[in-house]
């Protein structure tokens, strides 16, 4: 394998990511951009719009699709609350909710024609609930009007549908294939400003563990209903210069029936080195002192080769899916996940991007996520090229990152599970 990092005498810094091969270059003088977006004048928020800002936040629940399941806070803890009917939505706060996404990658439709799936006798029993209510009802049938005049359906053409047409029309929004799993809040409870956003990094490491252990159980759910799902895409957009549409804490699960181009790589490449995450993933970091924090069963590091600054983080067990990672594992990659996102801070767009081993494969991945500082956009060069220029290299991304991170940890901000390195 090509040195994943060379220093030139110039101070430019040449990266070849060793998972996947994309290469990297990081020019001099470019580290010390700012990383933050140019932020607008804070405006104050109108308390009248409280939990009523964007249609994912909680009091704007009938804007969404049919909710699948929640989160909610108890006296005796968290719990799980699933089959609620459209009049039940407001009888408990959800800190977090799984729904259908609108518009979905990958239809119902695409799944049904393609490979002959239908809906699970669960699904089924769900709908039949739900459309079982006037307000369930009502809500369905203007979600399917919305979305057919998204895709460029006349009015006129909507004006001759019937009550039973919406109705057929909506099995999509409970036989999903593309979930999204939303947060409370929008903005920070207390906020004043509208750039008070809520992220994931401002929520207490309690609240993120939890919003971690949600998406799990939603992408196995998605593997569990649909056995022509060969891989679920488990990815968060944060801020609109990141690819989200709304400024909402939110992640996004999408199964598809094939690998995904960077699983493939990824695959041959262990094939050919069963260690290649141990040897090139923390190894290589602690290597070249990259390693930002440790948990017992977890470490966070700076990332080499990607299109963007980057922190990984990674489980250390080495082949466990999602789901079969045990409560202790679970939370040490939550903590490390919450705190590299409490150390990124909320103004700078970024994506996360999980990555798991694929149950159809038999290798040792373990489960991962990368964070990316989306601060620069791509251009002509690196379209050309398949070169891409990275604005920081993984050493001032660590040094940044170990910065704030000791902060953070002295504010009490952080898991006890978390130790920061350096």
């Amino acid at each position: 394998m090509t040195e994943p990092l060379e220093r030139l005498p110039d101070g430019t810094v040449k990266q070849v990511n060793p998972f996947t091969g994309t290469k990297v270059w990081t020019l001099p003088d470019r580290g010390a951009r700012p990383m933050m977006r140019t932020l607008p004048t804070p405006l104050p928020l109108n308390p009248a719009d409280h939990d009523r800002y964007c249609a994912f936040c909680w009091g704007r629940m009938l804007d969404t699709t049919p909710e699948i399941a929640r989160l909610v806070r108890t006296a005796d803890g968290w719990a799980e609350v699933r089959g609620l009917l459209a009049e039940e939505l407001h009888t408990s706060v959800p800190e977090f909710r799984v729904i259908p996404n609108l518009f979905e990658i990958l239809s119902y439709d695409y799944w049904h024609l393609s490979h002959g799936w239908h809906a699970t006798a669960h699904s089924d029993a769900r709908r039949t609930a739900y459309l079982s209510t006037p307000l369930g009802r009502e809500q369905v049938s203007g979600l399917v009007r919305a979305k057919l005049l998204a895709r460029g359906v006349p009015e006129a053409a909507l004006a001759g549908r019937t009550f039973e047409d919406d109705m057929r029309d909506s099995i999509e929004f409970f036989a999903s294939n593309h979930d999204v799993v939303i947060a409370r809040r929008h903005y920070l409870d207390g906020a004043t400003v509208d750039t008070q956003l809520s992220g994931s990094g401002t929520l207490s490491a309690e609240e993120h563990w939890q919003y971690v252990r949600f998406t799990i159980e939603a992408a196995r759910q998605l593997y569990a209903d649909n056995p022509f799902a060969r891989y679920v895409s488990i990815f968060q957009n944060w801020l609109s210069s990141a690819g989200a549409s709304f400024d909402h804490l939110h992640k996004q699960l999408v199964a598809i029936d094939e690998l995904s181009v960077q699983t493939e790589r990824e695959a041959a490449r262990v094939r050919e080195e069963p260690e290649l995450y141990a040897r090139w993933g923390e190894g290589y970091a602690a290597e070249q002192g990259l390693v930002v924090a440790r948990a017992p069963s977890a470490v966070a590091f700076a990332g080499v080769g990607h299109r963007y600054p980057s922190i990984e983080i990674h489980s250390r067990n080495p082949s466990a899916l999602p789901w079969e990672l045990d409560d202790d594992q679970v939370r040490d990659f939550a903590d490390l996940l919450h705190a590299c996102h409490a150390a990124t801070g909320v103004d700078v767009p970024t994506n996360e991007e999980w990555h798991h081993r694929p149950p159809s494969l038999d290798l040792r991945m373990p489960v991962r996520a990368v964070i990316k500082w989306r601060i620069s956009t791509l251009a002509g060069f690196e379209g050309d090229t398949k070169i891409y220029v990275n604005t920081i290299d993984p050493w001032t991304v660590r040094d940044r990152v170990v910065v704030r991170l000791k902060e953070l940890a002295d504010e009490g901000a952080l898991s006890p599970s978390v130790t920061v390195i350096g």
